[in-house]
């Protein structure tokens, strides 16, 4: 395929907002695609050059991007940048001065403008800064005046097609059998490799059989089990009968991949987070008694003076990518594991809860830095009452109760985990992990910072759309406000994004990227926020919502808060209200 054939597909998908259609364009756009270059097709589709768990990005800041605009076009740096300020978009900077040139395209293909670009993000070390302007540059100028706006975009992290991975999947589907009726052993296939070019290459050379052969690989994060919530240990027990409860941590979720010394950990949101952690390595190397292991865990930083688990603020300082040889010695890591995935050629998914925690029990040589997570078995909801107060003095988040029958459901929310954080009374006490959407400018005290109020949605998996829940205006510093204005403007979009549904009209929108953890008093029934909206009713809201803490970094958008989550709160609130 020829890069200026996807220009034209991303520029329809650039000019509807309707999800229909979008799935309809790409499901065209893969059949266009041969088996050679799918996989590659679908990153530039996710907008980026490899899975995040590979940890290649180009690196490259807006001024070098301008830098290479101004050697491709052979116009002066302070021309370029110019224009950038009237346009404010380099995409556009770089078509225009390719038109005023009359250039043409040098019929570049999809596969040489992705190995240019992964070339690129892949080069370091001395002068590479250097390099890479000057490889941007030569692609840019190898590039009609329309296929060089979407790479200067595309280098530069804003392509926004507004595509999210269900709707991917929906369209691989569609594109192979003609509807969706492979959607879900694609998307079990993409749960368990966390690499949606694999599982189209696959889908593509292989076909529906080779995903059914679909294995997990070391190296290749799951994407993690979740819980659903209830609000008290008697509902617990009514929906689990006897059950396996754990302390719940608030620490780092991580996943551990060992493949002989190779370690590997990777974050909640599949990110790589190795280098971070290096006590964790060398600990998994000594402790785990496999070959090939794949397990998960909370890492928390504990004072080993006392044996006390510092609180999350403190555990959350050692996510740092400089200075971690220090940071380790002050704080400390303790992993405490609680389940296994995979073993020395053993997939423990399918099995039960009980047969995995016994598996990683035995797999596991004490007195290190790995331990097993603390946890009662019972039907007897005093007990689990018990054992979560017991949590919750300790400085835990709360329990987490487990079937013991259930198999690993990977990348699925389900009652097979049950959390249970706080008890609800009335207010929401529990908080809620928001995306950012927009955001509406300040008013009164506020005009001076340029902000006011952010817009916040939570995820619908269903539509694989973004709906407001709550106009947000507190909890945060004026230093917070203007930093977050500042980090929004660098992903505002000129009107509001495909994948969000909202009644209200943002004064600036933005590409749904940064999530936020905000407390509110409790869920309301609203007329003007479309969370759980219906033509008979209207939607939910968050009550007097505010920020607590900052953006959470190990959580992608996707990752927020459901909506069928915002409705089982709604429902647990009012059964506690009833019953006071």
């Amino acid at each position: 395929m020829r890069f200026a054939e996807l220009v034209e597909y991303f520029e329809r998908l650039e000019a509807t907002t309707k999800r229909l259609e979008m799935f309809d364009i790409l499901s065209e756009l893969f059949r266009a695609c041969d088996r050679e270059e799918i996989d590659k097709v679908v990153y530039f589709c996710q907008e980026q050059l490899l899975p995040p768990f590979r940890g290649v990005e180009i690196g490259m800041a807006e001024k070098l991007i301008l830098r290479a605009i101004a050697r491709a076009t052979e116009a002066t740096e302070a021309q370029v940048s110019r224009l950038n300020k009237e346009r404010g978009d380099p995409g556009l900077v770089v078509e225009e001065l390719l038109r005023q040139r009359n250039a043409r395209s040098a019929g570049l293909r999809v596969s040489e403008v992705y190995e240019t670009l992964l070339r690129i993000a892949e080069t370091t070390g001395e002068g590479s800064v250097e390099r890479k302007v000057g490889m941007l540059a030569e692609l840019l100028q190898a590039s009609s005046p329309k296929e060089a706006r979407y790479i200067a975009r595309f280098v530069l992290g804003r392509l926004r097609l507004g595509v999210g991975d269900p709707t991917i999947l929906d369209a691989l589907s569609k594109a192979v059998a003609g509807d969706r009726s492979l959607r879900p052993e694609l998307e079990r296939a993409y749960n368990l490799c966390s690499d949606l070019g694999l599982v189209a290459r696959t889908l593509f050379e292989q076909g529906i059989e080779g995903i059914r052969a679909f294995r997990i690989r070391v190296g290749h994060p799951i994407r993690p089990a979740l819980a659903e919530r209830l609000p008290s240990a008697e509902e617990i027990v009514g929906k689990l009968g006897r059950c396996a409860v754990e302390v719940k941590l608030d620490g780092f979720r991580c996943q551990i991949h060992k493949d002989g010394d190779r370690v590997e950990i990777f974050s909640r949101n599949l990110e790589r987070t190795t280098p971070m952690f290096p006590e964790l390595i060398e600990a998994v190397r000594q402790q785990i008694d496999a070959r090939e292991a794949i397990l998960e865990g909370e890492a928390v930083a504990v004072n080993e003076e006392t044996g006390e688990i510092y609180p999350f603020q403190v555990t959350v300082q050692r996510k740092r990518k400089h200075g971690v040889e220090e940071m380790m010695r002050e704080y400390p890591l303790v992993l405490f594991a609680f389940d296994l995935l995979y073993a020395d050629g053993h997939d423990y998914t399918p099995e039960s809860y009980s047969a995995r925690f016994e598996a990683l029990s035995r797999r596991i040589r004490p007195d290190g830095r790995i331990r097993l997570v603390d946890r009662i078995v019972t039907d007897d909801p005093r007990a689990i009452q018990r054992f979560f107060d017991e949590a919750i003095a300790r400085g835990m988040e709360g329990i987490v109760a487990k079937r013991l029958d259930a198999p690993y459901q990977a990348g699925a929310r389900g009652f097979h985990w049950i959390k249970l954080k706080r008890s609800y009374k009335g207010e929401l006490t529990d908080t809620i992990d928001v995306v950012v959407v927009g955001y509406f400018r300040g008013r009164g005290m506020r005009a001076k910072l340029g902000i006011g109020a952010l817009l916040g949605a939570v995820y619908d998996p269903d539509s694989d759309t973004f709906k407001t829940v709550a106009k947000i205006g507190s909890g945060l510093t004026e230093e917070e406000w203007v930093r977050l204005r500042e980090m929004l403007d660098a992903i505002r979009v000129e009107h509001r994004p495909a994948r969000v549904e909202s009644l209200l009209d943002a004064d600036v929108w933005v590409e749904p990227r940064y999530v936020l953890t905000v407390l509110a008093d409790e869920i309301t029934r609203s007329p003007v926020h479309t969370c759980g909206r219906t033509d008979e009713e209207p939607g939910y809201a968050l009550r007097f919502p505010r920020v607590v803490g900052w953006i959470r970094e190990d959580k992608g958008p996707e990752d927020a808060t459901t909506v069928k989550e915002i409705l089982s709160m709604f429902q647990m609130q009012k059964r506690v209200q009833l019953a006071g």
